[in-house]
């Protein structure tokens, strides 16, 4: 059986923050506001294996609220959103992510966080892609101001019947 999830996720770009994206930290001088560490891009990772499993949304599971997930890691809600999912006999077949963002650029990036996001749920770096562009100055986050991620993923459970 296979199943398919989409997110989208949105996060202000604010100073004093930490600009933590795929799992990794990069040198930014902004970085995603957010009651976790802000990893726009992890939490669309995770709403899309949710949503592929009709779960809900991020919010169900990490209210942002709770004060046991402020500055929490974002690695560790993917990795309790993906073991859940494993341990009901699914796994990750593909993950596509596309980051709206004006700066910094992210192709030097992008092999790193590909690989962190597999090591993160143990699956080979070729389930992972993920892209890159800009809004060409339009809006708010051509202005900077903001980062979008989406991530669809497929999801399969091979059932055996006997």
């Amino acid at each position: 059986m296979m199943k398919i999830g989409f997110s989208k996720d949105i996060h202000p770009l604010v100073e004093g923050r930490p600009f933590i994206l795929g799992g990794i930290t990069i040198d930014f001088d902004k970085g995603p506001f957010g009651h976790s560490d802000g990893d726009c891009l992890l939490h669309a990772i995770s709403e899309s294996i949710l949503g592929a499993m009709a779960l809900g949304d991020l919010g169900k599971f990490f209210p942002d609220d709770h004060p046991k997930y402020k500055d929490y890691d974002s690695a560790l809600i993917l990795k309790e959103v993906y073991d859940f999912v494993k341990g009901k006999g699914y796994e990750l077949s593909n993950l596509d992510c596309m980051v709206s963002l004006e700066k910094p650029k992210l192709r030097p990036y992008v092999d790193t966080m590909r690989k962190r996001i597999a090591d993160i749920i143990e699956v080979d770096i070729s389930k992972i892609s993920i892209k890159a562009t800009t809004f060409e100055g339009l809006g708010i986050v051509g202005e900077g101001k903001a980062i979008i991620c989406e991530a669809i993923c497929l999801i399969e459970n091979e059932l055996i019947f006997l």
